[in-house]
């Protein structure tokens, strides 16, 4: 018998529920998903179960037949229901709701339910219907879903919001030849004359974008991971890359998998592990539950693989695998809090790499990976803070960035390091723990984390999280006696608050200037006989560092010596003489970085004279990850930072020195990075035909291994340097067997085209979405395109590239507007380029103001280039 005690605190918690539903506005009926719409449906649905079957047939023009069902539970009827469907209403065949049939009603992307056919308790919804083409990446002989953010909506209706987390008993019926994988366990696959179908069993409860499934033409191995097993579906044909890859994929996996349940103290949460391999995938990877999705390139290399390309491929497996109790276990409320996910994957698949290799060679990785990228958007005024705001889910693509992927791991860095590594620790378990299952925020981890803290974390989070930018560090250090009276270490605010640089650059002053950035870092003073390192915490204005005083002045003073402080830190000119002397990697990477910021704030030091200094060493140093560094940015000083005529006057030197240290250099890796960067600048005659002697008998220099992929790079090289290269492009097609990437070849062949016609045509295409379909392959098309030895020519296509931004932004995956505007804009640095951009931003006054940021960080080099010439004259 139910006890009496318990039934009116039951009743009242119903009628509350009820009551709390009905006081929300009505959420009218708008285009994408608006806030308003998620708090409501959140409210007033739970118990979500989506049944789906999809008959897919081989050809990708034809249509694909679908069925859903969708149940769940309803609080209240006072508002229509509505699901989302970002499809033409005649994709929609049949509705019936509760088994009535109903009439379509198909209103700015959303199916409409009115409240007669509903009632309060369970529904069903059930639609007939051809699938949209939005989402589903639709290839000759494959395909794969991919719906983050919200682009399940663009292939059947749904309630396309994080926060309404269900399950999903999926059906597919495909060619007899496909295989496939979906985030449930296979129930059972049934074969019938030429068709195949594979029914799953009911999936695990997950958010909309994780739904997931691949089918097609693949290849299939099953090991072991740890503890568990898992299978691979892959399509790479390579066989040197096969046998150096596949075991080593798996390997890593199971490593990964093995730290993340011994730091969060939670066993693998779902019922399966799969992941497949995507010729020419959008991102790195993305982290469906039970089927998680790669770029093959990422996975599959070979013996002549750089340090770098290991690295990252063994951090993209531990970021993907990190989400699973990032992002999977535990998910956002709302978009706004996307950055939460990929900061612990980030910043877990960091711990993950340290477990492995210990604390030097993690430092060094964390430092290169993580800050050039953060301060190349940090930097601009175009810059967001990691925490955003978002009206409505149809921007969410607009959040992601470097800001969220390289900034947030960089301050939950500081954050652990704030708290301790234990108590963090302990605050991020039990945030775990308690939303398992479940739909969190940034305020809810912060309210746990605040309870381990001694530190007031909501004025630290302001700062860090809810704002943008970084300091500018300075510091006066005093002197007698050839020992230290005082030193004094100072931040600012890089910009004044609501500066445009459009009108002009401003470092200092305003209410920008008072922010103060609380963080702990290190000050090396170096001497004749050693280094003496101090740690600094930076949690004012301006502090002194009193260790400092009564030491002997040293030869130099490296400020942020350990790479973990965030800033413009101030660089020591005597140090340059001694730069290649610093005995530890990790401080001459950090003093790289540093020495390529003040150069773009036009302080301490010009583009020319740190070109200079780095080919003085460029064959000296020998840490590979170094190396990288260092090419990377003599390449971004030679292409963009230095005028036509001065490349001419230094281009000779420079591929001197490149290819003077590859043959010096012993290791494989190291000279490969020697040569792609003599690859990327070279212009002399000699150095033309030294390279294409390489390409043409396909024998490298000694020591040295090319790919295919290394080979097709070396063949655009070449071609962009000729006046006519159909032969050279044909040739290299003819060698490629592979069909991916004969398709891949096929497609970005035109932009390189020395005809000026086919660049016209190619770029012309790209106006149909139809054409845009491998975003992949269209932003190294733009690369090429956009070349600066193409750009007397290519700075036509400006104007419409900006023009089409928002159409690329409402059509494109997260990344596909970034990577448009990166690979259009990064290599010019003429006034005319930059009055282009101007001249739009003011034509367009009330422009999104989130893709009018994505412009202002892709051409902030374009405007500084301009401002350090007009320094130099």
């Amino acid at each position: 018998m139910l006890n009496v005690r318990y039934i009116f605190p039951l009743v009242a918690t119903v009628f509350l529920s009820c009551a709390a539903v009905k006081s929300l506005p009505d959420p009218g009926i708008e285009t994408g998903v608006s806030r308003d719409l998620a708090n409501y449906r959140k409210a007033n649905i739970s118990e979500v179960h989506y049944l789906m079957e999809l008959d897919i047939p081989s050809e990708k023009e034809q249509k694909i037949a679908a069925v859903a069902e969708v149940s769940f539970q309803l609080k209240s009827t006072k508002y229509p229901l509505q699901l989302d469907f970002k499809e033409d209403k005649s994709l929609l065949k049949k509705l019936s709701v509760n088994g009535m049939p109903v009439e379509i009603q198909l209103v700015n992307e959303h199916l409409i339910v009115d409240q007669k056919y509903l009632k309060s308790g369970r529904n069903v919804v059930s639609i007939e219907f051809w699938a949209g083409n939005g989402a589903l990446n639709r290839n000759s002989d494959y395909l794969y879903t991919l719906f983050v953010p919200d682009r399940a909506r663009t292939v059947f209706p749904c309630f396309d919001q994080p926060d309404m987390k269900a399950v999903y008993t999926l059906t597919l019926k495909v060619a007899k030849d496909w295989d496939a994988i979906a985030n449930a366990v296979l129930r059972d696959s049934v074969v019938t004359a030429n068709r195949k179908t594979y029914h799953y069993k009911p999936s695990d409860t997950i958010s909309t974008y994780l739904f997931a499934f691949a089918a097609g033409k693949f290849k299939k191995m099953t090991a072991p991971m740890d503890r568990l097993s898992g299978n691979f579906l892959y399509r790479e044909t390579d066989t040197a890359k096969l046998n150096h890859s596949l075991n080593e994929i798996f390997r890593i996996h199971g490593n990964s998998l093995k730290f993340m349940e011994k730091w969060t103290e939670i066993p693998y949460p779902f019922q399966k592990f799969d992941f497949v391999a995507i010729p020419d995938f959008q991102f790195g990877g993305m982290e469906h539950v039970g089927a998680i999705q790669y770029k093959e390139s990422s996975l599959f290399l070979d013996g002549g693989a750089t340090k770098d390309q290991l690295n990252s491929r063994s951090n993209l497996i531990a970021h993907e695998t990190a989400h699973i109790w990032f992002g999977d276990l535990v998910t956002m409320n709302w978009f706004t809090d996307v950055w939460m996910k990929e900061v612990f994957a980030n910043f877990m698949a960091d711990k993950s790499t340290e477990a492995i290799t210990g604390k030097a060679d993690f430092d060094l990785k964390f430092l290169v990976d993580h800050f050039p990228a953060a301060y190349g958007v940090d930097r601009t005024i175009g810059a967001n803070p990691i925490r955003q705001d978002l009206d409505n889910l149809k921007d969410a693509g607009t959040l992601y960035g470097n800001i969220i992927y390289h900034k947030a791991p960089i301050m939950m860095r500081q954050l652990e390091r704030l708290m301790g590594k234990d108590k963090f620790q302990k605050g991020v378990r039990e945030y775990l723990k308690k939303f398992a299952n479940g739909n969190a925020s940034w305020p809810d981890l912060i309210a746990i984390l605040d309870k381990y803290a001694d530190a007031d974390l909501q004025k630290w989070n302001k700062v860090w999280v809810n704002d943008s930018g970084r300091p500018i560090i300075d510091y006066q250090l005093e002197k007698k006696d050839g020992k230290i009276t005082s030193l004094h270490i100072q931040q600012k605010a890089e910009y004044k608050s609501g500066t445009d640089k459009r009108i002009g650059r401003e470092t200092s002053g305003g209410t920008g200037s008072e922010k103060i950035w609380p963080q702990l870092f290190e000050v090396s003073l170096y001497y004749p006989d050693g280094v003496k390192e101090l740690t600094v915490n930076l949690n004012a204005k301006s502090v002194a560092l009193k260790e400092a005083i009564g030491m002997d002045v040293p030869l130099f003073v490296q400020f942020n010596s350990s790479g973990q402080g965030y800033g413009v830190w101030p660089v020591d000119t005597a140090m340059f003489s001694k730069l290649y002397k610093i005995e530890q990697p990790l401080n001459r990477a950090a003093a790289y970085i540093s020495l390529y910021e003040n150069m773009l704030n036009g302080r301490s030091i010009q583009p020319a004279a740190l070109l200079e200094l780095l080919m003085t060493g460029i064959g000296q140093e020998k840490e590979e990850l170094n190396l990288k560094l260092m090419t990377g940015y003599i390449s971004t000083i030679f292409w963009e930072f230095m005028k036509p005529e001065e490349r001419m006057a230094s281009h000779n030197r420079l591929e001197n020195v490149l290819w003077s240290a590859m043959i010096n250099q012993p290791l494989a890796n190291q000279k490969k990075l020697y040569f792609k960067a003599y690859q990327d600048i070279f212009l002399s005659k000699a150095a033309t035909d030294q390279l294409n002697l390489i390409w043409k008998n396909q024998k490298a220099p000694q020591g040295l291994i090319l790919s295919e992929d290394d080979y097709t790079a070396l063949t655009f090289a070449l071609a962009l340097r000729m006046e006519d290269n159909s032969s050279l492009l044909q040739s290299q097609l003819d060698r490629i067997t592979n069909t991916d990437r004969r398709k891949r070849y096929e497609y970005i062949r035109p932009a390189v085209s020395s005809n000026l016609a086919d660049r016209n045509a190619f770029f012309k295409r790209l106006e149909l979405k139809v054409n845009r379909e491998k975003e992949a392959n269209v932003g190294v098309a733009l690369y090429y395109l956009h070349h600066p030895l193409r750009q007397a020519t290519a700075i036509a296509y400006l104007p419409k590239s900006l023009d089409m931004l928002v159409e690329i932004q409402t059509t494109g995956d997260i990344f596909f507007p970034q990577s448009w505007l990166q690979s259009t804009f990064s290599y010019y640095q003429t006034e005319e380029a930059a009055a282009l951009v101007t001249d739009f931003l003011k034509a367009h006054p009330d422009y999104n103001p989130k893709l009018k940021a994505k412009i202002l960080q892709a051409t902030d080099n374009l405007y500084r280039a301009s401002a350090l010439r007009s320094i130099a004259k």
